[in-house]
């Protein structure tokens, strides 16, 4: 065979290649590059000397950590930490807790209205939370008037304010999962003289930590990227929580402060890597049998 004749070979079997399995990966390579974009020119904002918007680049032309020390010395940033680490650790928490409750109820008793009730918590998740703001904010203010401990400005406030939207599309995800589960086992520990509350505890509960998992994770992040609410109920400095704070700094000096806001926004990705991190065995069960119905 030929130099030609194998050369030839060699481009056709390239092309097949190619078009056989080789775009696929230019498309991930692709897909990548467009998700690393943002991170890498935060990450070079954040470390950037001169710390403006204008001046940023992606690739810096030196480093620094002045950012960070600037960003807990003239910003209460630690208390906006521990403030949005609470509220959403405690909202999650209380969330899954209420959402496996009615799950639990839906998927185990047979009872008046139960198809209803289901029916009208996937329609509820319809309309977005905001749509009601206005109606919470009069209905906050009174509250504040009389028991401030639980008003505007308080991380109780908030964390009710969060519950109120917990049961819905996580009541739904657990219900999937919890009917996966067979009866069989409630019956064998109920003619073994266990109570609800036991079959409850002590079988489903540890039966269904992947999607208790699963739903806490979701309802973590969003708790604590939580923004539109939050601006309008926070409004005291000592009381605002990441996302609030962090918005703060563009608002006041949008060119010079972008640099502290940048590496504001590096360390409130911390709690939720750290959740991801504790909580990562359980997810891809709970997200894949969560929507397998048995």
């Amino acid at each position: 065979m030929s130099g030609a004749e194998r050369t030839g070979l060699d481009v056709s079997a390239a092309g097949r290649w190619v078009r056989g399995v080789g775009w696929r990966h230019g498309v991930g390579l692709l897909a990548v590059a467009f998700s690393l974009f943002p991170i890498v020119f935060v990450v070079s904002a954040a470390i950037n000397p001169l710390g403006t918007l204008s001046s940023s680049e992606l690739v810096p032309t030196g480093g620094t950590g002045e950012h960070f020390v600037e960003l807990f010395r003239r910003q209460p940033f630690a208390r906006w930490y521990l403030n949005s680490v609470v509220i959403a650790a405690v909202a999650s928490a209380v969330a899954v807790f209420l959402s496996v409750l009615a799950a639990y109820a839906f998927s185990r008793v047979r009872f008046t209205g139960r198809r209803v009730g289901l029916v009208s918590l996937l329609v509820i998740q319809m309309f977005p939370q905001f749509l009601a703001l206005v109606a919470i904010f009069l209905i906050f203010t009174k509250i504040t008037d009389y028991w401030p401990e639980v008003g505007f400005n308080t991380a109780a406030g908030l964390i009710i304010l969060y519950l109120g939207g917990a049961l819905g599309v996580n009541t739904w995800l657990m219900k999937g999962f919890l009917d996966t589960v067979p009866r069989e086992l409630d019956e064998s520990a109920t003619m073994d003289g266990a109570s609800h509350a036991q079959v409850f505890f002590r079988i489903m509960l540890p039966l269904v930590a992947p999607i208790l998992a699963v739903t806490g994770l979701l309802v973590f992040i969003g708790s604590i990227n939580e923004f539109l609410l939050a601006n309008i109920f926070l409004t005291n400095t000592s009381s605002k929580t990441l996302s609030v704070g962090l918005f703060g700094l563009l608002t006041a000096e949008r060119d010079s402060n972008f640099g502290m806001f940048c590496a504001g926004s590096l360390l409130t990705a911390i709690p939720t890597v750290v959740v991801f991190q504790v909580l990562q065995r359980y997810i891809v069960s709970g997200l894949t049998a969560g929507a397998v119905k048995g």
